[in-house]
């Protein structure tokens, strides 16, 4: 069964109180103007002239028997009066009471409504939060009561979080390049070595697999970097046509398709958004070696660009081995690899699709991710389309 919105419950609540109110003040009403009836409205005081005359006539003919009916009678049309004097005030009432009820239950939504607006600011606040937002703040205004106290409590903790989260990035990004400076003295010592005549061929076998080893830890400490960079509010917000993003992108990674015989299908419609584009360029990177990376021999890819539903979008589809549903949540962790590729490519770190999330979640966007019944996936990127359509040039 649904839950009762606040809203609605606090209406309910408005509404029976009001009705109950009312309720009793129609029986006390009603029960008093019986009283008052009761005690100041007589036969005497409501019988006409002419049935009158005819008391008076009869009393003093002494024809007591007709002067009885005639008592009776006036007495008769008396309650009668009151009664239908009586029946007319609580009609009355009661459909007042009513019409007041129902107006009564309207005006109670409206005013829970702007009672408990504050509420839905906060709500939507921490809707939008995310480890690449939090300096965002409710900086709620108005009188200092409780959901003032809540608001500035939540601005306060959202405070600790964004120095805990901001102090966790430095150290990532300090520790990166601390790290690289060895690596690349590391690197130009091996090629020396490989240059060198006079080294043997042991020598040079060695060099070479510690080159190797040197390239990948080089490409993670550039992927930890570029991480640390994305999780932070972004520093520059241009508008960025998506189309030239992902053609630069496709230009970087032709070789590695041409390598492993991948066929790349292009369309790219006009999309435009306002972010970084040298972060957005990096999304759209990441995707295209992930789909050459973990596709067949001989396989394809699909790229499209365009709006759809006021939303620009990066759609990135490839062919591979089939994906497991269940897995399809964590293959964008830092580190992560599908099981069913534990055995494969070794040249990635695990951060290409990490960064994709957290560039996509700088932006204010989603990623929707389908696995194909093929085999493959069907990775989607959607983001806010810049404020303005764009001016041909």
């Amino acid at each position: 069964m649904k839950r009762l919105s606040v809203r609605t419950r606090l209406t309910l609540v408005y509404g029976s109180l009001f009705l109950l109110t009312s309720a009793a003040l129609v029986a006390v009403t009603y029960l008093l103007t019986v009283r008052t009836m009761d005690n100041r409205f007589t036969s005497r005081q409501n019988v006409d002239a002419g049935t009158l005359a005819r008391l008076r006539a009869l009393a003093v003919n002494g024809d007591l028997d007709a002067l009885a009916r005639l008592k009776a009678e006036a007495d008769r049309e008396l309650v009668r009066q009151k009664h239908d004097v009586l029946e007319q005030l609580l009609q009355s009432s009661l459909v007042t009471m009513l019409v007041l009820g129902v107006l009564a239950v309207v005006i109670g939504y409206v005013v829970a409504g702007r009672m408990l607006r504050p509420l839905h600011t906060v709500t939507a606040t921490a809707r939008r939060l995310s480890e690449s937002n939090l300096y965002e703040r409710i900086a709620l205004d108005g009188p200092q009561d409780e959901i003032k106290d809540l608001a500035d409590t939540f601005d306060r903790m959202l405070d600790r979080l964004n120095r805990a989260f901001d102090a966790q990035r430095r150290f990532v990004a300090n520790a990166s390049h601390e790290l690289r400076t060895p690596l690349t003295i590391n690197r130009t010592v091996l090629e020396v070595a490989l240059a060198s005549r006079r080294s043997p061929p042991e020598t040079r076998a060695l060099a070479d697999v510690l080159l190797g080893n040197t390239a990948r830890h080089e490409r993670l400490i550039e992927g930890l970097l570029l991480l640390a960079k994305s999780e932070r509010e972004l520093g520059t917000r241009a508008r960025t046509p998506l189309q030239d993003v992902m053609r630069s992108a496709l230009d970087q990674v032709e070789g590695q398709a041409e390598e492993a015989a991948v066929d790349v299908e292009v369309r790219l419609g006009p999309a435009e958004v306002a972010g970084d584009p040298v972060l957005l360029e990096r999304c759209a990177v990441n995707l295209l070696e992930n789909a050459v990376k973990y596709n067949v021999r001989d396989g394809r890819i699909w790229v499209r660009t365009g709006v759809r539903d006021g939303e620009a979008f990066l759609q990135v589809v490839n062919t591979g081995r089939p994906v497991p549903s269940y897995e399809v949540g964590t293959i964008f962790e830092p580190f992560r690899r599908l099981r069913a590729d534990r055995t494969g490519s070794r040249d990635g770190a695990g951060l290409g699709l990490s960064i994709v999330r957290a560039v996509v979640g700088a932006h204010g966007g989603a990623i929707d991710t389908v696995p194909r019944p093929e085999g493959g996936l069907s990775i989607t990127v959607r983001l806010p389309t810049a404020a303005e359509p764009a001016v041909a040039a």
